[in-house]
């Protein structure tokens, strides 16, 4: 199974709110799907940083993003396309902008076909839904990071080694 480098944005508002995507499984586009974060796969030898800032511009059109610091790491197997089973390495990465309407303009026609949904949540909508967010542990996770309080070393918030 091949690695897929992907880097994962906690993309904030000025007022605290965290842009999500709700997307179907590429393996099972019928079904209901789940909410996370920006951001996608890394090209090969993009850093990080680079990378956060490309994907954030091509899934939301916010060109003024202040970067913070990687936060959680995790791995998980998953679905790009169809049926092709890739061990995703995530390294998510808080940032801010001025916040608004993000544009769908930059979307790969997959995304087009694949994401239903985005926009902005409350601290207060993310600890009450009954919706599935990724990462797991999502919810109890996020207030810790949207009060400023960053571990360091990164947190390993994987679920199941695989």
């Amino acid at each position: 199974m091949r690695e897929r480098v992907t880097v994962r944005v906690l993309l904030f508002n000025p007022v605290g709110h965290v842009l999500l995507m709700k997307g179907r499984f590429p393996h099972r586009p019928a079904g209901p799907g789940a909410w996370f974060t920006v951001g996608g796969g890394a090209n090969p030898g993009e850093a990080v940083e680079a990378c956060a800032v490309r994907e954030v511009a091509e899934e939301t059109g916010f060109t003024d993003v202040r970067l913070g610091p990687v936060v959680w790491t995790r791995q998980a197997v998953g679905y790009v396309t169809g049926d092709e089973r890739v061990m995703f390495v995530e390294t998510y990465i808080v940032a801010h902008c001025a916040g608004g309407e993000p544009s769908r303009g930059g979307w790969e026609v997959h995304e087009h076909d694949l994401v239903d949904d985005i926009r902005w949540w409350s601290p207060g909508e993310i600890a009450s839904t009954t919706e599935l967010i990724f990462p797991e542990r999502f919810a109890a996770l996020l207030p810790a990071i949207a009060g400023g309080h960053y571990p360091d070393p990164p947190l390993d918030i994987t679920v199941v080694k695989t």
